[in-house]
């Protein structure tokens, strides 16, 4: 699971915010995760060029449910499941750039969770493209 930001201009704060809940397999066995699929009634099963399969559950809705269903069951990925929960509900009520901004820095919390190395979109290149927009103050 993650939740990434990705620019895009046509966003009220130029940036979107994309979440994900993804299960992975290898393609040999891509009847489990067409199973899991079908059984929670969520989300789409893709097989990848690289033998693996996966089940990707992207809208916002389905994941707090899915969330709620196995949180209390989960012992790996719980930090995880929890922030991205908090995220999620958080995300419903941003109103303004600062609030946004607040938001993007619970979204750093899974470069760390997540062993990321590659997130280059941050809640510091968020405040710089903001204050360039005159959406903030620096």
């Amino acid at each position: 699971m993650y939740i990434k930001l990705t620019k895009n201009k046509t966003y009220r704060f130029k940036y979107q915010v994309s979440s994900y809940i993804v299960f992975y397999q290898s393609s040999i066995n891509i009847q489990f995760l067409q199973n899991l699929q079908k059984e929670l009634s969520i989300g789409y099963v893709r097989k990848r060029n690289d033998g693996v399969s996966e089940f990707i559950i992207g809208d916002e809705k389905s994941q707090l449910e899915l969330i709620e269903k196995i949180l209390p069951y989960t012992k790996l990925k719980l930090e995880q499941l929890q922030l991205m929960k908090k995220i999620l509900r958080k995300k419903k009520f941003v109103k303004c750039a600062d609030g946004f901004l607040k938001l993007c820095g619970l979204i750093d919390g899974y470069k760390n969770l997540n062993y990321s190395k590659k997130r280059s979109q941050n809640s510091i290149e968020v405040r710089k493209v903001l204050v360039q927009n005159n959406l903030i103050t620096p």
